[in-house]
């Protein structure tokens, strides 16, 4: 049986919208949508961080040797997503740039921005079919203020930190501060050097972090696992760790309780969310 979200379709899409009309500066809110896909509301405003709402991937390998076997329901239609002030792409996997999700996102908010590893330019301009200067293109240490949230660009390793021909970043991690709070989006990243003392400056209030490990017997890039995301939390002095890409492919999944323990053990704060669960950081 699939696991059943917390929240999901069009009750979901009216607790984001009431949720957007009553926000403001003093408190934001948080949405898991599956994988690596959270929605942030603060101040009237939604950030959509790397949505997957689709089932175009177990489409696309049903009949291959790594086939992607849902193991949760759909949260939310992303023709749902109605109210969407700015979206981000972490890097070109398909669970972070989904044309079935992004471009029904993309048509149906009019002022919405999309914020992308500048390096992918091409290939994401292809795939959403969108006007190739339409998203913002980011690199690490490069920064970026839309629409009251200030986007800083930090490098993510997945396996390896990847880097076009110019030495700008094919998968990031996004660092935004907004009014008092400040919250990482890992995108998909291994550990690396000096990952620590790029983070740990910003003060993180929320660190949403992978836990699904690095197998290659999965035939796919790796992240942190469980002890490692609970570390790297405590390492950079993170308030609370989020955790992300599990509970979605049978394939490529971590035991969430694994993390809670490691977190427990290092003495980490964290929230484990269900599927389309809200909750309110002040």
């Amino acid at each position: 049986m699939l696991i059943k979200p917390l929240n999901q379709g069009e009750n979901l899409a009216n607790e984001i919208r009431q949720a957007k009309a009553n926000g403001h500066e003093q408190s934001f809110d948080i949405w898991w949508l599956g994988q690596s896909g959270f929605l942030i509301q603060w101040n009237k405003k939604c950030l959509l961080f790397d949505p997957y709402l689709s089932d175009s991937l177990t489409k696309k390998y049903a009949t291959s040797n790594k086939p992607h076997e849902r193991i949760s329901e759909l949260v939310i239609d992303p023709s749902l997503l109605d109210c969407i002030d700015i979206v981000t792409s972490s890097h070109n996997h398909t669970d972070h740039l989904d044309a079935e999700t992004l471009i029904p996102i993309l048509s149906i908010n009019k002022n919405i921005k999309f914020i992308i590893p500048e390096a992918n330019r091409d290939f994401i301009a292809d795939r959403v079919k969108c006007d190739r200067e339409f998203p913002i293109g980011l690199t690490d240490g490069v920064k970026k203020e839309i629409n009251g949230f200030t986007f800083h660009g930090v490098p993510a390793a997945h396996n390896e930190i990847e880097r076009d021909e110019q030495g700008r970043c094919k998968y990031m991690g996004y660092v935004v501060q907004f009014g008092k709070f400040s919250v990482y989006h890992s995108g998909d990243t291994l550990w690396y050097d000096n990952m620590v003392s790029i983070l740990k400056p910003f003060q993180i209030n929320v660190a949403f972090l992978p836990i699904n490990g690095n197998d290659p017997a999965r035939g796919v890039a790796g992240n942190l696992n469980c002890k490692e995301a609970a570390l790297l939390g405590k390492e950079i002095h993170a308030k609370v760790v989020i955790p992300h890409h599990y509970d979605l492919f049978k394939f490529n999944t971590a035991d969430v309780r694994e993390f809670e323990r490691e977190a427990n053990t290092v003495q980490q704060l964290y929230k484990t969310l269900k599927l389309g669960e809200i909750i309110t950081f002040k």
